[in-house]
């Protein structure tokens, strides 16, 4: 699953200490595998194979700039949402071709910039020139993209964003897929899509794009998804519409529990049959080759991090017992923003304490239940609640497993708490990626040049 296990009652990353990283760093602590970013990239690779796509990194869901290099390096495309997405995406080195733009809600400056003319006060990016594709979710969007691409002269490629209004079973904040959420238009309006604006001289509309939302835990959901999806296309293409992108999204699980998620190859194996074979009928009675492409985010990243968070206090208040940390939902949002489940174990245990498996009960003794609760000034400040855990004192380490995917991404400044440093773990080496933030960074941006 990941490169985080426990060795004689210590928690290691790869082939260093948790605890060594923490005194080293200082906590709160975002730590990443290097070696499990690497393997989920490769494992969902070598499963869609047979559809040789472009896999595009959802940056979203993990953005800083040394993972997307990682990544990029791996041959990874990635998926941006927004202008600072992009400019991390080229930042990290990633060619234009292999950016696709999402989001319902591009600026006139946003578009631009993607179409390869970035602004002065933007980052200088590594390789220029227009991304590869936008994923155009409404028709006052396309008109927009189209005219500023004239008003430019750059020639661009997109994919409609279509909602085949499946239920992904899953959390409704990040359900995408149904009919009454805001991304996308349905089946029956792209239809008229196309017939309204295929053709566009400067915005080649060529392709269709789904994302059911996220985690999607079965392959049920995908697979009427992509029985719709194809309908819809050999539809357009009987209409005389050329379709040559057909864009999966993500949304593939990951293992908060310990077994709860599919791996890559049980999604590639119901998703690739439906599509290989008409991908090679399409080839043979057209001669046009059908790119496919995926934007995963938390499958590849989720496992890959653990935060490390310190305990400040320990305190009983009626029957509950509180560990309170200085990590909460400002470092990591999901428990209180999703009621989302994350592992969470000290770092240095009794041998009789070692997890054999990441639940939400383990069947140990002399455990005890606790909220795990952060230092912001909110009741839902909390990263767990009424979990079972080995005996606490002030000043241990606590691990938070399965925090690679929005979790930095989603940290916020609230209560002036400055964001938490980042470090990424490459065997036995460790190297810091961002540095905490001082109380001097808090503020850099109120404070006037005469101050």
């Amino acid at each position: 699953m990941d490169h985080f296990e426990y060795r004689d009652g210590r928690l290691w990353c790869e082939d260093c200490e948790m605890s060594a990283l923490a005194a080293r760093f200082g906590t709160p602590l975002y730590v990443y595998s290097s070696a499990t970013l690497t393997r989920h990239y490769e494992r969902l690779r070598d499963a869609f194979a047979a559809l040789d796509p472009l896999i595009c990194f959802s940056v979203k869901s993990c953005s800083n700039l040394h993972v997307l290099r990682l990544l990029a390096g791996l041959g990874a495309g990635l998926d941006v949402v927004s202008g600072g997405e992009l400019a991390r995406a080229r930042l990290a080195g990633v060619a234009p071709e292999k950016i696709v733009y999402a989001g319902v809600g591009k600026s006139d400056a946003e578009i631009i910039s993607a179409l390869g003319r970035p602004e002065e006060h933007e980052p200088a990016p590594m390789q220029t020139g227009p991304i590869g594709l936008f994923n155009v979710e409404s028709e006052q969007e396309f008109q927009t993209i189209a005219g500023l691409a004239e008003g430019v002269g750059v020639k661009a490629r997109a994919a409609l964003r279509v909602n085949p209004d499946v239920d992904p079973v899953t959390h409704k904040y990040t359900t995408t897929g149904k009919a009454e959420t805001k991304f996308g238009v349905d089946l029956s309006r792209a239809r008229a899509f196309f017939k309204r604006y295929d053709g566009n001289p400067f915005l080649k509309l060529s392709g269709i794009h789904i994302h059911l939302g996220s985690p999607v835990a079965s392959v049920g959901p995908y697979v009427q998804a992509v029985e719709k999806v194809v309908a819809l296309v050999d539809e357009l293409e009987a209409g005389g519409h050329r379709i040559d992108t057909l864009n999966l999204g993500g949304g593939f699980g990951a293992d908060y529990v310990t077994g709860q998620s599919l791996d890559a190859a049980a999604y590639a194996g119901a998703i690739v049959p439906l599509l290989k074979d008409w991908l090679e009928a399409r080839w043979a009675r057209t001669g046009r080759k059908t790119r496919v492409v995926l934007e995963p985010g938390r499958t590849i990243a989720a496992s890959a991090g653990v935060l490390l968070s310190r305990v400040e206090y320990v305190k009983t208040s009626g029957s509950k017992k509180f560990l309170v940390c200085d990590a909460g939902m400002h470092t990591l949002i999901r428990p209180a923003l999703y009621e989302a489940f994350h592992f969470i174990w000290p770092a240095n245990v009794a041998p009789m304490h070692e997890p054999a498996a990441r639940v939400e009960r383990p069947d140990m003794p002399a455990l005890e239940a606790c909220d795990v609760v952060g230092p912001i000034c909110e009741t839902g400040d909390f990263l767990a609640k009424d979990r079972p855990l080995p005996p606490v004192a002030r000043g241990d380490l606590l691990g938070v497993f399965t925090a690679g995917a929005y979790g930095m991404s989603m940290a916020s400044r609230y209560n002036s708490h400055p964001l938490p440093a980042e470090v990424l773990v490459e065997g036995s080496s460790a190297r810091l990626i961002r540095r905490r933030e001082s109380y001097a960074d808090l503020v850099e941006h109120e404070i006037s040049p005469e101050e």
